[in-house]
Formats: C-alpha cells, sequence, structure tokens
C-alpha cells in the first residue's frame, strides 16, 4: 500500500453512506454497501494514484458495488422497501415534525427522478464534485453528466412547484 488511506476512508464514511442510501434507500444495505466499497479501496490501495481525489475514486468503487449488487439481485428476488422503514420519531414540538414531513416530501420528488439524474445531482450538488469527477465516477461524458444535471433540476422544480 503505497499510502496509508485509512483515516482517508474514515473522514469520507458519512459521505460514502449518504450516497449508499441515494442507491439503495435502504439503511442496511447502504451500510453493506459503504463496507464492501471500504474492503476494496483498502485491498485495492495501491491502484489509487496520489495526487487525485481520493474521494471520487472511493464513491466509483461504491458505485460499482452498487451495480454488482444489482446483477446479483435479478436472481435472488425482491429486495427490502425502504418505505416500510420510513417513520418519524422524535421530538413531539411541531417544527421538528413539520421539518421532517418536509424533508419527506424533499426526498419523494428525489426519488420520483430517473436513477441517472438522481446520482448525478447528488455527486454534483450534494457531494459537491466537479463535473468531471461525476462523469468519471459514473463512466459517462461530462456532457452526459451536465444534461443529466439540468433535467434532474428541471424536474426538481416542476414536482415542487406542483406540490
Amino acid at each position: 500500500m503505497p499510502v496509508a488511506i485509512g483515516q482517508e476512508l474514515v473522514a469520507l464514511l458519512p459521505r460514502l453512506r449518504r450516497f449508499a442510501l441515494v442507491l439503495c434507500r435502504s439503511p442496511s444495505l447502504a451500510d453493506d454497501l459503504v463496507q464492501n466499497a471500504c474492503e476494496r479501496a483498502l485491498a485495492h490501495a495501491d491502484s489509487w494514484t496520489p495526487g487525485t481525489r481520493f474521494d471520487a475514486w472511493v464513491f466509483r468503487i461504491l458505485r460499482n458495488s452498487w451495480i454488482d449488487h444489482l446483477r446479483r439481485s435479478k436472481t435472488e428476488g425482491m429486495s427490502e422497501d425502504i418505505t416500510v422503514q420510513a417513520e418519524i420519531i422524535g421530538d413531539p414540538g411541531e417544527e421538528p415534525i413539520l421539518n421532517k414531513l418536509l424533508l419527506a416530501e424533499v426526498q419523494q420528488v428525489i426519488d420520483a427522478l430517473p436513477e441517472e439524474q438522481r446520482e448525478v445531482l447528488l455527486l454534483v450538488c450534494i457531494e459537491d464534485l466537479a463535473y468531471r469527477e461525476a462523469a468519471e465516477i459514473l463512466g459517462v461524458p461530462i456532457g452526459t453528466v451536465m444534461s443529466r444535471l439540468a433535467r434532474a433540476r428541471k424536474r426538481l422544480v416542476e414536482m415542487t412547484a406542483a406540490a
């Protein structure tokens, strides 16, 4: 291992989990995907080029793990539905409940986007990756990233205006 990546990997865990949740919509599966991505990153640390974006490299590993899972699950059948797990628990005050409801509405709007638009939206708008880095993670041209992001933003505006 040319570079000790353990600390960088630990610092990246919350972002990896957030991305995994967007991909699979299941907290337990997201945890499994993050663990798998971390294992792969540690096992293949020598394939990371120092001086390049470490987070983009690990995000790509995570996305590839998700794709591998999807391929495997085609033969395994149904997985857990996140809507069954969505519960509002917490402060009995009105403000936190309203905030959770608003967040749930925004999540529904984002969930209604096509997968390729959701991925780009998360990588660029939430994870603050450059278009080029998102393109590398997704394995598509940079123009495709820009197009998907524009369509996702337009659709979000349309869907939130209708709500």
